[in-house]
């Protein structure tokens, strides 16, 4: 793989009826001025710069000096054998072209002649016409030399684009691409744009997006800093032939003294996205290639502080996307060389960044995909630590049923019990009977501090506070229903604030709320519904709102539900709607029970956002 210096573009183009390029010209080196200076002539009436030497010394001296195409050389010479000459000219000059002139006709020096590199040989006395038909014949030969030679650099660059982008592509499909891998892809295309057989631009850099996407900033970049620089680099790989993992270390190791300057303009690299007139921002947002020449572009501002920290007043801006979001852009630039940036220069670039936008968003989609991971880990484990807590719920639901038809049931003919007992023992004279009465009282009133006792122990708690977020628990408590609204056709919305809503609270307590509220909520909807939690901070305040869209309650029977001995089924049991309010007010706040016009019911708990509540 024959690498040269970036962005020196060596090709060579000739017009069919054109021999020499350029400035090109022809040298005679003969001794006999009666041959030399007339056929100078003719050939410059032909078309053919000329200039006559007339001896190996002059003819070096004009090599040196001049570009030049052909020699029309004299075997004789007084100072120099011409076909000792031969090989030292090709040495030197591998593109000159040789005719060779000699006074005597022998095939075995013509023969040595052309084995030696010669184009032809012709035999004085030859006519002009003669010499330039085999003048004619061998410059055709050389510009289709050069022709091939070119075809065969396009070949080996195009051969290596095209082994570049199918090993970037054999990369990202046989790993996931983590933050170094996505780093290691991205410097390998950057490689491309500016290596010889790729692009051969010579500077190239890279701009992201940041997680926000509140700014475009500076991520990667390559490129000489001189071109002296440049040629160190590419030649060092020429004698390694190095293959893409190969060449992006290699950059990373040797080039890290040569690119000191490109990163350091990368890192100053900042532009918010509100600037949406800045030519990375609008190249980025509208998905379109920009080019810029002379500082300007007609679409778009080119900022004066890009300019001056490019140092370049020419470049191009080519987006990185995917269909469903913009990453950022591609720069590209001619720092060294000054070559011109045209469209063809804009489509090949636009395919190693086509390249660089697979690799980004395979990374997103690989980070998306851990965190995803992340987060069903975290879930399982919860559920396998909490799989009892709707087993729980029921248990303390049935105890706190229990409890209160205990205090009803019993409560009232115990102290009727008591009463009687009190005033039997003031009206009986006998003293055993009035001891009998004494006791009767005293049990009376140990089992009604018994029943007050139990009462006490399913409606109070002390809140164990601490800071900690709001919405992890609403969704954990949605988690352990969701297989049951699944069954029940129930669909869930959850409308949460775009940040943490924090503050001191005792967790259990406030997730035992939750649960119940959507179990209510739930039990509301047995055939099916739509259930709608938001969380809405206002000042020192946050409302947490449960609605569905089941039965609702009736008008009159709203305050009936607030009742810890209310028990009708339509919302619930009532019990649960009674340990709500038991937590509110163990968090210094209360709860409001709703019957929506619309249809169903809303529940809205009202916390205090404060660290600490007179409620504890």
């Amino acid at each position: 793989m024959a690498i040269a210096v970036p962005g020196f573009r060596q090709h060579i183009s000739l017009a069919p009826d054109k021999l020499l390029i350029g400035d090109e010209i022809i040298v005679l080196v003969d001794d006999d001025p009666a041959l030399r200076d007339p056929l100078r002539i003719f050939l410059g009436d032909h078309g053919l710069a000329a200039e006559s030497a007339a001896n190996a010394e002059e003819m070096f001296k004009i090599l040196a000096a001049r570009n030049v195409a052909l020699i029309i050389l004299d075997i004789g010479l007084p100072d120099e054998d011409g076909v000792t000459l031969i090989p030292h000219i090709l040495e030197q000059y591998p593109d000159v072209a040789l005719v060779m002139l000699t006074g005597v006709a022998d095939l075995q020096t013509a023969l040595e002649c052309i084995r030696k590199g010669a184009d032809d040989y012709l035999s004085k006395p030859v006519q002009f016409n003669e010499i330039f038909f085999a003048v004619k014949k061998a410059l055709e030969k050389r510009r289709l030399v050069f022709e091939n030679r070119r075809y065969q650099e396009e070949l080996e660059k195009s051969h290596f684009r095209t082994q570049l982008l199918h090993q970037l592509s054999m990369q990202m499909n046989t790993v996931y691409l983590s933050t170094v891998e996505l780093d290691e892809i991205l410097q390998g295309i950057l490689v491309g744009i500016t290596a010889n057989e790729g692009l051969r631009f010579n500077r190239a850099f890279l701009a992201m997006f940041n997680d926000e996407h509140t700014s475009l900033e500076g991520s990667l970049a390559i490129g000489p800093n001189s071109r002296e620089d440049a040629g160190k680099i590419w030649d060092d790989m020429q004698r390694k032939e190095l293959n893409f993992i190969d060449i992006v270390q290699n950059i990373r190791e040797t080039s890290a003294d040569e690119d000191v300057a490109v990163n350091a303009i990368i890192k100053y690299l900042k532009v918010p996205t509100t600037y949406e007139e800045h030519i990375l921002i609008k190249a980025a947002m509208e998905r379109r290639s920009v080019r810029v020449e002379n500082g300007h572009n007609h679409d778009c501002v080119v900022p004066g502080d890009l300019l001056e920290l490019l140092g370049e007043d020419a470049f191009v801006v080519v987006p990185l996307y995917s269909p469903g979001r913009s990453f950022g852009v591609i720069i590209a630039d001619n720092f060294i060389t000054r070559d011109s940036i045209t469209k063809d220069h804009v489509q090949e670039l636009e395919i190693f960044a086509s390249q660089a936008s697979l690799a980004i968003e395979q990374s997103h989609l690989y980070k998306e995909m851990q965190e995803k991971i992340g987060l069903l880990e975290d879930l399982t484990q919860e559920l396998d630590e909490n799989k009892d807590l709707l087993v729980q719920a029921e248990r303390y639901s049935a105890l706190g049923q229990m409890a209160t038809q205990m205090v009803h049931a019993i409560r009232n003919p115990i102290t009727s019990i008591g009463g009687v007992s009190r005033i039997l023992s003031r009206k009986l004279q006998d003293t055993e009977w009035t001891r009998f009465c004494s006791v009767i009282s005293k049990e009376t009133e140990r089992i009604e501090q018994t029943l007050d006792d139990l009462f006490n122990f399913v409606t109070q708690a002390k809140a164990k506070k601490e800071v900690i977020s709001l919405q992890p628990l609403i969704n954990k408590s949605l988690l352990l229903l969701q297989t049951k609204m699944s069954k029940q056709g129930i669909t869930w919305e959850m409308d949460y604030p775009n940040y943490q809503v924090e503050f001191a609270m005792d967790g259990a307590m406030i997730r035992q709320m939750l649960v119940h509220l959507v179990k209510n909520a739930v039990e509301a909807m047995p055939e099916g519904g739509q259930l709608k939690i938001a969380v809405r901070p206002e000042r020192n305040w946050v409302r947490i709102s449960v609605h569905d869209t089941g039965a609702g309650i009736p008008e009159g029977s709203l305050e009936a539900a607030k009742d810890p001995f209310f028990t009708t089924k339509t919302y619930g049991t009532g019990l649960g709607l009674s340990m709500v309010e038991r937590v509110a007010k163990a968090h210094g706040g209360n709860y409001v029970i709703e019957s929506k016009e619309e249809g169903g019911t809303e529940v809205q708990v009202n916390l205090p956002l404060s660290h600490t509540s007179s409620f504890e």
